[in-house]
């Protein structure tokens, strides 16, 4: 059996991956959380793929088939939340997980934001505190789910 690699470059650093490594497909808004998140994913083994155009999510989703889906919520969260709408209804990638990164301290815009991220089909929220920390935990979590 032939395996296929893939090469991603990340801050001039060039990883390399298998064609079978799982893959990440994530959106973010803020710089840093974005190369840390992107960082830390392919440290785990993921092979990652930056959503930058979110109407093309379900699109982005059905042709690459990612294990997960992490994005982050802040201030585009209605945004955000429309495209994951969209990704689980249709049939083709609506088993897709979805991580959601919750970018607030403020608890009652916190609880919003969580609620709209469960109205539009996220499998899990997480608050930024210890995420990066967390993530193989939120990752197994979110998988099993």
């Amino acid at each position: 059996m032939v395996l296929r690699k893939a090469f991603a470059i990340d801050a001039g650093v060039l990883h390399r991956f298998d064609m079978s490594s799982p893959l990440a497909l994530i959106f973010y808004e803020s710089l840093l959380i974005g190369n840390q998140l992107m960082n830390r994913l392919q440290d785990l083994g993921y092979r990652v793929v930056v959503l930058s155009d979110l109407t093309k999510l379900t699109e982005q989703a059905a042709e690459t088939r990612p294990l997960v889906f992490v994005a982050e919520l802040g201030a585009m969260t209605e945004r955000v939340c429309a495209a994951v709408h969209g990704l689980r209804a249709d049939p083709e990638t609506h088993h897709v997980p979805i991580l959601g990164l919750l970018k607030t301290t403020d608890r009652k815009e916190g609880e919003a934001l969580t609620l709209a991220a469960q109205q539009a089909g996220f499998t899990l929220v997480a608050r930024e505190h210890g995420f990066l920390a967390q993530l193989p935990q939120l990752l197994e979590q979110v998988l099993e789910i």
